[in-house]
């Protein structure tokens, strides 16, 4: 494995996207972080480096369904994610279009949703994504599909 510090600073901030992405809130994908980053540092397996990003996000996401379990329910997203280069106006807009983006992204089923943001936002192979989930290729190519569909029917609407 190579440096733990390097380790972080490479994965941390698509580590804690996804987590923020999962959770809806921002101390709980900072906990999520905290506590992948610790489970991977004190693992007792080396960490292949052709699979380190698959790895940490199966780490965060197993950490997300321990929390949902533990918690019971949803947190909804704050709606104070805002650009601070833009101006009211164009801030407005984003926020508007990323608070529906967002909503529509919480009522997906939670696999599909963690196979989309690995996807979209991390541009995993499906593949990777398949592993990380434990399901089918086949599978995670359907649940992408599907999910951005939803998504662009309630952006459509």
């Amino acid at each position: 494995m190579t440096d733990f510090n390097e380790l972080y600073r490479a994965h941390a901030p698509d580590v804690y996207r996804f987590a923020l992405y999962l959770s809806g809130n921002r101390s709980d994908a900072e906990d999520i972080v905290a506590e992948t980053f610790v489970r991977a540092f004190t693992s007792p397996e080396p960490i292949r480096m052709a699979t380190v990003k698959g790895y940490l996000f199966t780490i965060a996401r197993h950490l997300f369904l321990h929390s949902l379990r533990r918690a019971g329910r949803h947190v909804p997203l704050s709606d104070n994610l805002r650009a601070p280069e833009k101006g009211p106006e164009a801030r407005a807009e984003e926020d508007s279009q990323l608070a529906v983006v967002l909503a529509a992204l919480q009522t997906l089923p939670e696999v599909d949703r963690a196979a989309l943001l690995m996807r979209a936002n991390d541009d995993m192979p499906y593949d990777e994504i398949a592993r990380a989930l434990g399901i089918s290729l086949a599978s995670v190519k359907v649940k992408i599909h599907r999910a951005r569909l939803a998504i662009a029917h309630v952006r459509e609407a």
